[in-house]
């Protein structure tokens, strides 16, 4: 089940018929702040499917017509690369849409991606 606060929108429950565990994951997408990233596993944790992050990628990869908006450029792989770039509307949108947020690109990765690293388990904590 997705963990709540005060700070955060996650708000339906698995128990209802609305459940949708990509809309759970747009929430948490919502919340990565400007000129931070997060990882697909991450997400995949945070909302307790620990070994999901393929379908964390999967619900991004879908999620460009989604409104209200969802920063999926700020989610990456593990190591920081911007894999799912191929998804965005042109192959150097993701990039641009980082950069535009300050945030430095190497050889398609992240730089300083452990200082970048937003923790959805450690800033969206009860």
């Amino acid at each position: 089940m997705a963990k709540k606060n005060a700070t955060n929108n996650l708000s339906l429950p698995r128990f209802k018929k609305e459940y949708s565990f990509f809309e759970d994951v747009y929430d948490v997408v919502r919340q990565i702040p400007k000129g931070r990233v997060t990882s697909y596993g991450a997400i995949a944790n945070y909302l307790g499917t620990k070994l999901s992050a393929r379908m964390v990628g999967w619900a991004m990869n879908g999620s460009h017509s989604v409104l209200p908006y969802v920063p999926a450029h700020r989610v990456v792989n593990r190591n920081g690369m911007l894999s799912g770039k191929a998804h965005f509307i042109t192959p150097t949108q993701m990039q641009e849409l980082l950069e535009k947020e300050e945030i430095k690109i190497v050889k398609e990765t992240i730089a300083d991606f452990e200082k970048l690293f937003w923790d959805p388990s450690k800033e969206l904590s009860f």
